[in-house]
């Protein structure tokens, strides 16, 4: 037995308020937990963006649309192998308003080898390419779209939003996706479908384009070129990589990102505050059993020892207990909800490793800061005033 080992055991000297601390504190760690796995799932689509693939959008804007032909000039660019375009449609779900998911207009002949983390059988790729009103959609969708989910041969249909009117499909296709940062809750369809069925005055507009490059070292070079060509024309375009495409959507929310690191700050002094709180009223508790070990020749660092290691003891008890309570809470009830409910943003929600670790560290770290204080004024006190205080 040592002096850290006596000091563990002192945590159980008062079983129920320790026990309300760890679940105080622990409980602090589920938030932050929580809010670290928002923002990095905010940022996955992000970090897992391919490096050989650029988007080209309006220069002022994302949501002003670009002229079709467009995209034959872009695919002459020396460095690009392959160019598709896409439209957002914005249809819903009439049966449910509030199941959200991304359904876009494509170039069916190009879109899936831009796109080729999103895996579809052939038979199914077969299936759509000859029907004109076909559509392949993500296997999370397929199983919440309409009542009781929908599957290949199905007919749907969606109310447009930004193309008024009810619009049938039939399910040709479900894709998967062998890449973290796509959503697999999107509704893709023929472009040709959409351009031949609204009016004429809003035909051959599609909303951006993507290309792959030969070589991704070259994303800037090549996106600069493509730029200059449009720079004369009357609608200017701006290209970029996928990851700073990504990142621009993210600046949309830059607020809230900022107010969730903000928040996430605040939770961390709250749990100092608790841990410090609980060692502040043990230190008080035992001051004269500090005088006798000071009277038996322990010295102050000995009873330095004694506190700190009961606040480490008790911050890696509540760091554990956070994450016990994280996982079930964060990764399978709400990330599982998430992913399947709003994939658009959240197409990748767990619990990073990172996170676990930081987790820990930090509530054992911030126990130990709120412990040095009172640890500093125990060990400074002599051993008669010690032995005359009264908790």
């Amino acid at each position: 037995m040592n002096l850290v080992s006596v000091a563990a055991r002192n945590v159980l000297r008062n079983k129920f308020r320790t026990l309300l601390t760890v679940i105080g504190a622990a409980v602090a760690v589920l938030a932050f937990v929580l809010l670290r796995t928002v923002l990095s799932a905010w940022n996955v689509a992000a970090d897992y963006a391919a490096k050989d693939r650029i988007a080209t959008r309006h220069k002022i804007s994302f949501i002003l649309p670009l002229p079709k032909r467009y995209m034959a000039t872009v695919r002459e660019v020396p460095g690009v192998t392959e160019g598709t375009f896409m439209n957002w449609f914005g249809g819903k779900d009439p049966r449910d308003a509030n199941n959200f998911f991304g359904s876009m207009a494509v170039d069916s002949a190009t879109f899936f080898k831009v796109y080729d983390e999103m895996v579809v059988a052939p038979a199914d790729m077969e299936r759509w390419m000859a029907d004109r009103k076909g559509a392949i959609i993500g296997d999370v969708l397929a199983s919440r779209l309409g009542e009781k989910g929908v599957k290949v041969g199905d007919t749907v249909t969606l109310e447009g939003s930004i193309y008024p009117g009810p619009w049938q499909f039939n399910i040709s296709g479900i894709y998967t996706a062998t890449r973290k940062s796509m959503d697999r809750s999107q509704f893709i369809f023929h472009y040709d479908y959409l351009n031949e069925s609204i009016p004429e005055k809003q035909r051959d507009q599609i909303g951006w384009m993507a290309a792959r490059i030969d070589e991704p070292s070259r994303s800037a070079e090549i996106s600069a070129a493509i730029d200059k060509i449009f720079d004369e024309k009357d609608v200017q375009t701006a290209t970029m990589s996928e990851r700073a495409m990504n990142l621009s959507f993210m600046a949309m929310m830059s607020a809230v990102l900022t107010a969730l690191n903000v928040v996430s700050i605040i939770i961390l002094l709250i749990m100092m505050m608790i841990l410090g709180n609980t060692m502040a009223m043990g230190v008080r508790e035992r001051t004269r059993e500090y005088g006798v070990l000071r009277a038996l020749g322990f010295e102050p660092k000995h009873v330095r020892i004694f506190i700190v290691g009961e606040a480490a003891t008790v911050g890696l008890l509540a760091g554990l207990v956070g994450l016990a309570i994280s996982y079930p809470i964060v990764e399978l009830g709400m990330g599982r909800w998430l992913e399947e409910n709003m994939g658009g943003m959240f197409p990748y929600f767990r619990i990073d490793p990172a996170t676990m670790v930081l987790a820990v560290l930090l509530s054992m770290g911030l126990s130990l800061a709120a412990s040095l204080i009172p640890a500093h004024r125990a060990s400074k006190l002599s051993v008669t005033d010690a032995l005359r205080r009264v908790a």
